[in-house]
């Protein structure tokens, strides 16, 4: 009986995403794990961002948000069945919504803390945006 509870603790726990709370590092940016920046343009227009980064605005510049079209962007731009990163610009919006991800869509989520600020910080290398 003891076997079969272990087991199911294990099977079950596969099923869950898992969250990775972790700071920018150059080990993060050469892993090649794709990065989903979730800023408005404004912001990637003012800091720069991460080189080779996912554009996928979460919430608009009004605090508004799409979370179906965030979604199927999302889904159609990375495979979700492997671990993708979140960056914002200091790690708090990434958080929540890096939750929601690994929570309720058992994804793998790295959120990056401290975001864009904390990256440029580090003297972390950045590319400046240009609208695509």
């Amino acid at each position: 009986m003891n076997k079969i509870l272990l087991l199911l603790l294990i099977f079950t726990a596969s099923l869950f995403g898992e969250l990775y709370n972790e700071y920018p590092s150059q080990k993060i940016l050469d892993s090649k794990i794709p990065i989903i920046d979730i800023r408005t343009p404004g912001e990637w227009v003012e800091t720069g961002i991460v080189e080779d980064s996912i554009l996928i605005m979460f919430w608009d510049e009004k605090g508004g948000y799409d979370v179906e079209a965030f979604l199927a962007e999302l889904n159609q731009k990375v495979d979700t069945k492997k671990p993708f990163a979140l960056i914002c610009q200091t790690g708090s919006r990434t958080g929540i919504v890096a939750d929601f991800l690994a929570k309720q869509l058992n994804y793998d989520v790295v959120n990056i803390l401290g975001g864009i600020v904390y990256l440029k910080a580090m003297k972390l290398k950045t590319v400046p945006y240009k609208k695509q």
